[in-house]
């Protein structure tokens, strides 16, 4: 089984030669970066769509669980310690025509994290480094295999999220002010949040946040209180974007 520019791994293609469903892992990763919502991608350095962008991936080993594959398929790939972020898992996808190899199903990953470091290419990777969101989805750049319904859905998972969970706060450095914890539910959802509103349902959320009894000086007007990632998980009561 080759492709053009190359041969397949050996051991994936005899595989598929005799019918086999193989098993992969790729990762959706989101950071804020000046004031824009990032995704993590790599390009290809093999076929198939050798040259093209993707999510971070590969094959499992046949000894790992599937989270311990897609941390390392993220370290080999990218050179980011999975340790570091918010990791879930964002479902399966295994359309028959999704892979040129032959039948392979991947789990996806939703992968949240902080002022995250640039990315280094490794493995099978010839380089990695962050994107606009906004620039893939608009734009012409197409990613290789479905990544981008992949990308699509994580996008979708994360703005779900933010209406029920606490984990906006993955995304700030602790302490954190309000208004930086509204600019992630404002890059995230893309529109402009009422900072007095807003502020009156974080504060009243139970376990959302809480004070850490520091301030940070502003440009003008009063210092900012300082908060921290509260004891829940939960939103309660919800903070829905259709009411915000």
């Amino acid at each position: 089984m080759t492709f053009k520019g190359g041969v397949v791994d050996e051991r994936l293609a005899r595989a598929v030669d005799v019918g086999l469903s193989l098993v992969t892992v790729d990762l959706a990763i989101f950071t804020i970066r000046n004031g824009a919502l990032m995704v993590l991608l790599i390009e290809r350095g093999e076929e198939p769509f050798q040259g093209c962008s993707a999510l971070p991936g590969g094959r499992v080993r046949r000894q790992e669980t599937l989270d311990q594959g897609a941390r390392r398929e993220l370290l080999e790939e990218t050179g980011i310690d999975g340790s570091r972020l918010h990791l879930e898992q964002l479902g399966a996808f295994g359309d028959p025509g999704r892979d040129p190899r032959g039948r392979v199903v991947t789990i996806a990953y939703l992968a949240l994290g902080a002022d995250l470091p640039e990315a280094v290419g490794g493995s099978d990777a010839a380089h990695a480094h962050w994107v606009p969101v906004g620039e893939i989805l608009e734009g012409p750049l197409l990613l290789a295999f479905d990544h981008d319904r992949i990308l699509g859905d994580a996008l979708e998972r994360v703005r779900e999220k933010l209406e029920y969970t606490t984990v906006a706060t993955v995304f700030c450095p602790e302490p954190f002010t309000l208004s930086e914890l509204r600019e992630v539910y404002e890059v995230i959802w893309g529109r402009e949040l009422d900072p007095s509103n807003f502020r009156r349902k974080v504060t009243k959320a139970e376990g959302f946040v809480e004070p850490s009894g520091g301030q940070r000086a502003q440009r003008a007007g009063r210092p900012a209180a300082l908060y921290r990632k509260g004891g829940s998980s939960l939103l309660t009561p919800p903070l829905l974007r259709s009411a915000s």
